[in-house]
């Protein structure tokens, strides 16, 4: 599906540019791609504080567009995509002051892999969190083939999740 982009000045381009730039020495440097996916203010630099974060921590290169509008009525996400996403989890982790739970999904929260498939098809571990939502995926019968393949092949996962974050990144952008 192609995507009708808001026409944005070349200056915009440039600026947006010099951002990702400044954002990939400053996450790698800092090691903090986690602390990233919070701390930008508007939603295309949330998107891509995101991709930048995804990007140096190893995980797949993700293309990005500006212009987005934050609110959109309907997601209109596949299973797939919920899954790949999902897998997100293995970067970073849950704070209690944000949520009901603290502590990392894997046992390197700083690198971005399909180590959260493979923890998620062991035993609970301690130390390492497992929400509800992280059980569904394993209960499920249209997510757990997904959580099993993405656990087997991270190439497969890299893809899946590059395709899910672009398209949820491109919600509020009209078609053309």
């Amino acid at each position: 599906m192609v995507k009708n982009y808001p026409e944005v000045s070349e200056e915009y381009h440039k600026v947006v540019e010099k951002c990702r730039r400044k954002l990939r020495e400053l996450i790698a440097e800092r090691h903090c791609a986690p602390l990233m996916l919070w701390i930008a203010p508007y939603a295309d630099f949330y998107q891509l504080a995101g991709v930048v974060a995804v990007e140096v921590s190893g995980g797949p290169e993700i293309p990005f567009h500006h212009g987005r509008e934050v609110f959109v009525e309907q997601m209109g996400l596949s299973d797939k995509d919920i899954v790949a996403l999902s897998g997100g989890h293995t970067l970073g982790r849950s704070h209690k002051e944000r949520s009901c739970s603290e502590g990392p999904w894997t046992p390197n929260p700083l690198s971005f892999d399909n180590s959260y498939f493979k923890v998620l098809l062991e035993e609970e571990k301690e130390g390492l969190l497992r929400l509800p939502t992280d059980e569904c995926l394993l209960s499920d019968p249209a997510f757990r083939p997904l959580v099993e393949k993405y656990a087997k092949d991270e190439d497969a996962f890299f893809e899946d999740f590059k395709e899910s974050h672009l398209k949820l990144s491109e919600l509020g952008f009209a078609d053309a």
